[in-house]
């Protein structure tokens, strides 16, 4: 019979920026910017308790029941681990921004995952890290954003035989991240709604060239960085959804600047290697701007 703990644990887990121009579905980062939830065993019931991104039940705000993603992916954890507590409590500090394309689905999931494990006593020995990658990729249906997000730092990931994989690669110290994130979001599944089911063999080509290329820069050659971050698969095929995004991409890129869109958008990241205040500088009326670090840490789960 499985054994909760008593009383709260906690976890932060960083933003992700996915794609990074021409690593499509397979690169990604973690950034500095921290979500932090609490969760503990109740005797019965269900409370959710949320502030910061998607506290507003009035204006589109998450559920507070079950549907919650972290909650489902607690649940789901939970029945990895073989049986569900009588309740739970779970409290969320959102600084994440919500469908900008920084992660915010993937690190509910993967804080609502290590969470349920840090709430079994020796839950490392009924849910090993990777069985929990496996599970938060399931769940989220791709691993770009989930895997920096579990793992921390610049990762490179997929699927092979049916099982995901995610392989971390070092990030040269130089190397620095912008965000600009416009006031309002595009979700998902309306980005991914845009691309194409069939692309030209040249641009596959080109794109899978500038991948490679990107690997080398961010692992120790940041001078490549702005060819590397072309990409001819997903971005201007999203423009539908984002004009303001890739218009800012494109002045940003003509002035020899690496930007790219952030996952499926609307967020633009631009890499630098210096003082990033000239990039700040150019933070568009009404978009919100920082400047963070590569995350080397993923999810942490607090003592």
């Amino acid at each position: 019979m499985t054994t909760f703990v008593e009383g709260p644990v906690r976890v932060t887990v960083p933003a992700t920026s996915a794609n990074l121009g021409p690593g499509f579905d397979s690169l990604g980062l973690a950034l500095s910017l921290r979500d932090e939830l609490e969760a503990e065993v109740l005797p019965e019931g269900l409370v959710v308790e949320v502030e910061g991104a998607g506290a507003d039940t009035a204006g589109g705000g998450v559920p507070r029941d079950e549907t919650h993603l972290v909650v489902r992916a607690m649940r789901a954890a939970f029945d990895l681990m073989g049986e569900q507590p009588p309740g739970l409590r779970l409290s969320c500090r959102n600084l994440i921004p919500h469908a900008r394309g920084l992660g915010s689905s993937s690190a509910a999931i993967v804080a609502g995952v290590v969470l349920a494990r840090g709430l079994v006593a020796g839950g490392q020995l009924l849910a090993s890290d990777d069985a929990l990658f496996d599970l938060a990729a399931d769940l989220e249906g791709h691993p770009d954003n989930v895997a920096p997000a579990f793992f921390g730092g610049f990762v490179i990931s997929g699927r092979e035989d049916d099982r995901w994989y995610a392989v971390r690669a070092g990030v040269d110290p130089r190397i620095t991240a912008v965000v600009f994130v416009p006031p309002t979001g595009v979700e998902t599944k309306v980005a991914r709604g845009l691309l194409p089911e069939v692309v030209p063999h040249a641009d596959a080509a080109a794109n899978s060239g500038r991948a490679a290329l990107l690997v080398a820069a961010l692992t120790g050659q940041p001078e490549h960085l702005l060819a590397a971050t072309r990409d001819w698969l997903h971005q201007e095929q999203r423009e539908p959804a984002m004009p303001d995004t890739l218009a800012l991409v494109r002045r940003l890129r003509a002035d020899g600047v690496p930007a790219v869109v952030s996952g499926a958008g609307p967020t633009v990241l631009a890499f630098g290697t210096a003082d990033t205040s000239d990039l700040i500088g150019r933070c568009p009326d009404g978009w919100a701007c920082h400047d963070l670090a590569i995350e080397p840490d993923g999810a942490v789960l607090l003592t």
